[in-house]
């Protein structure tokens, strides 16, 4: 079919088809980068922790009576050989923190002692014992996990770090980015001076803080901490996670009355509590590609509906002639694909354009290679659909009644 009566036809009427053209590009602009968006955050929320979730669960001890800091240790061994011995029970363990939780302790390392440098890396801090590793359930991919000795109790008013560590694979990666080797045996340092010596290397645990751009980068350090405010953390056999929560939180509350036990979670319920920013995001901007996408579709058929009115008698003519009805639609089905063409080419740029602004404000990442073709795909088969209701009501149009309507 030749375009060029269409494209006059077009510009008899530019307002209408700017309108359209600019509708959708701007809509392609907010879609692309949204669903961006919406892939960056689900790839979060999907993002592995490291932890066997299913079967793991978290509280907390906190005593309400003053204990000597023997006396705080006395009690951690009590509970641990408790947790421990209860049929079911995998492993546990005392820590500050685990990930998703969203609080913990971060430090800096750096491969120099003295002050901190430029190159100074963060990482999150874990203390455990030697169970921390199976507790976890995290693969030492190299080196050793530690071993009972080298487990301490912090000792007050001595800020001495524990000698060894085991680290995740991105934060040796971070330390030393040019060692194509194993990073065991390499040293550290942590507060300012204090060597820290790699045993081993684990694949992955997040950091406590799901939207901490290092949050790939945690250590393990051996060391038990007494305080008044204990969290465990304990990883049961397949099935047995939500049977034990409310034995162990009994058993431990009726084997001591100076504290109460709290905080009873799952791993599915942090890691829910952690994204539920993430979450809502997704909803939203799901909300809004699917409200822009049906506000273009309503403009098309809105223009094409008035086109179909405005050329009644010329589209009878062109029945009268022998147009046959597929003639007909497929005029309308031209006429916006031309409209549409120029609103996904400048939408396209300006979705680039727009991505790149983000990337370099947001620290986003850019847009997947796939994205932009996808929707500029989907919005034309929006429009074709959209103006198949339309372009079917002209070849309907009887010649006879459209030449009386002149």
């Amino acid at each position: 079919m030749d375009i060029g009566p269409i494209w006059r036809a077009m510009l008899r009427n530019k307002a209408g088809f700017v309108l359209i053209a600019l509708q959708v590009a701007v809509t392609l602009t907010i879609m692309v980068n949204a669903v961006g968006i919406i892939q960056e955050r689900s790839g979060r929320i999907d993002r592995p922790s490291g932890l066997d979730e299913e079967n793991t669960f978290a509280f907390a001890s906190v005593l309400f009576t003053d204990y000597e800091r023997e006396q705080r240790k006395v009690l951690i061994d009590e509970d641990l050989d408790l947790i421990r011995n209860t049929p079911g029970v995998l492993s546990a363990i005392a820590s500050n923190s685990f990930p998703l939780r969203q609080g913990g302790w971060s430090m800096s390392l750096s491969l120099e002692p003295g002050n901190q440098t430029p190159e100074s890396v963060s990482s999150a801090i874990y203390f455990v014992d030697e169970h921390g590793v199976d507790t976890f359930d995290l693969e030492v991919i190299d080196g050793k996990n530690f071993a009972p000795e080298q487990v301490t109790w912090s000792v007050e008013d001595d800020n001495t770090w524990p000698a060894y560590g085991i680290i995740t694979a991105a934060l040796g990666k971070e330390l030393w980015p040019d060692e194509t080797g194993s990073y065991v045996g390499k040293t550290m340092f942590i507060n300012d001076n204090d060597p820290v010596n790699v045993v081993g290397v684990i694949d992955t645990l997040q950091a406590p803080w799901p939207s901490w751009t290092g949050v790939e980068r945690s250590m393990l350090v051996p060391q038990r901490r007494p305080s008044e405010f204990v969290r465990y953390i304990v990883r049961t056999e397949p099935g047995m996670r939500d049977e034990l929560m409310p034995t162990l939180e009994a058993a431990l509350a009726a084997s001591n009355k100076d504290r109460i036990i709290r905080d009873m979670t799952t791993m599915e319920e942090t890691r829910k509590l952690a994204y539920v920013g993430d979450a809502a995001l997704i909803k939203i901007l799901s909300f809004i590609v699917l409200l822009l996408t049906i506000i273009t579709a309503l403009g098309i058929v809105g223009l094409a509906s008035f086109n179909v009115s405005r050329r009644t008698r010329q589209i009878g003519i062109r029945r009268a002639l022998g147009a046959t009805k597929p003639a007909i639609v497929r005029y309308f089905m031209i006429e916006n694909s031309i409209v549409s063409a120029i609103g996904l080419v400048l939408g396209s740029a300006l979705a680039i354009g727009l991505n790149m602004l983000m990337v370099d404000a947001f620290a986003l990442e850019p847009l997947a290679w796939y994205v932009i073709p996808a929707g500029v795909l989907a919005l034309w088969a929006v429009g074709q659909l959209a103006v198949a209701g339309p372009a079917r009501r002209a070849s309907n149009i009887a010649p006879a009644i459209a030449t009386r309507s002149s």
